[in-house]
C-alpha cells in the first residue's frame, strides 16, 4: 500500500540519529559508551566536525574527543585551545583560549572558560559539571573611571588533577585547585584550594578532606 498518510509513515534511520546526536551532544560520556553499530556513524560525524574546528580555530584535538557541534570554541592565534586524548566538551559550552585541557576531562553543558592573556590549565581526569564559570581575567574597579575604561588583568587559572567541580561553581582569576580537591555546588572559588580539601559556599571554605574516613 502506497497511500498511507506521511504521519504513518515509519520514520527514517536519520530521523531517529538526529535526536541520538543531541541526546549525545548533552550526554558526551554516552558517546563513549556506544554499540559498535552506533560508534560507526557517530566517530564519522565527529571527526569531520572536529576536522572543521582545527581547519577556522587555532585548536588541537587528541585521540577519541567528543565535541558536541552545538559547543562554541573561540582560539584566535595566540590564543589556542588544546585538547587531550579522551576528553569530552558538551552543548552549550563556550571556550575562549588560551585554554588547555589534559586527558579524560569532562566539561559538561554550559560551562564557560576565558582563558584572559595568562590561560586556562585543565590536568587529567577533572570534571567541570554544567554551568560552571571560569574567568582567567578581571576589570580594575577604581574610582576614577568607569568599570568600562578599567584595564584588565590576567593571572591564569589552573585546575590540577582528579578535581570535581559541581555544577554552577565559579572560579576567579589567579587561583590554583589542587589535586583531588571538590568543589560544592553553586560555590564561588576566590582563594587557592589544597589538595583533597572539599570546599563549598560563598566565598567557598574548606567543609571536608576526602582522605577522612566516613
Amino acid at each position: 500500500m502506497n497511500n498511507l498518510e506521511p504521519d504513518l509513515v515509519k520514520p527514517s534511520l536519520e530521523f531517529y540519529r538526529t535526536q541520538h546526536k543531541l541526546r549525545l551532544s548533552y550526554m558526551p560520556w554516552l558517546y563513549f559508551e556506544l554499540k559498535p553499530v552506533h560508534k560507526r556513524w557517530a566517530t564519522e560525524w565527529q571527526e569531520e566536525f572536529q576536522t572543521y574546528l582545527q581547519k577556522v580555530e587555532t585548536i588541537q584535538i587528541g585521540k577519541d574527543c567528543f565535541i558536541a557541534p552545538e559547543a562554541k570554541l573561540f582560539a584566535e592565534p595566540g590564543r589556542p585551545i588544546i585538547l587531550g586524548d579522551g576528553t569530552f566538551i558538551a552543548a552549550e559550552a563556550v571556550i575562549h583560549g588560551p585554554v588547555t585541557i589534559g586527558k579524560n576531562v569532562s566539561i559538561n553543558h554550559h560551562v564557560t572558560m576565558d582563558g584572559g592573556t595568562k590561560g586556562i590549565t585543565i590536568d587529567d581526569n577533572v570534571r567541570v559539571a554544567a554551568y560552571c564559570t571560569l574567568y582567567a581575567f578581571n576589570h580594575g574597579m577604581q574610582a576614577d573611571r568607569l568599570i568600562c575604561e578599567q584595564p584588565t588583568q590576567s593571572r591564569g587559572i589552573h585546575i590540577k588533577e582528579d578535581v570535581w567541580l559541581g555544577a554552577h561553581v565559579g572560579v576567579v582569576d589567579g587561583i590554583t585547585i589542587n589535586e583531588h580537591a571538590v568543589v560544592g555546588m553553586s560555590s564561588q572559588v576566590t582563594r587557592d584550594v589544597e589538595a583533597y580539601n572539599i570546599v563549598a559556599g560563598n566565598p567557598a571554605k574548606v567543609i571536608g578532606d576526602r582522605r577522612e574516613k566516613k
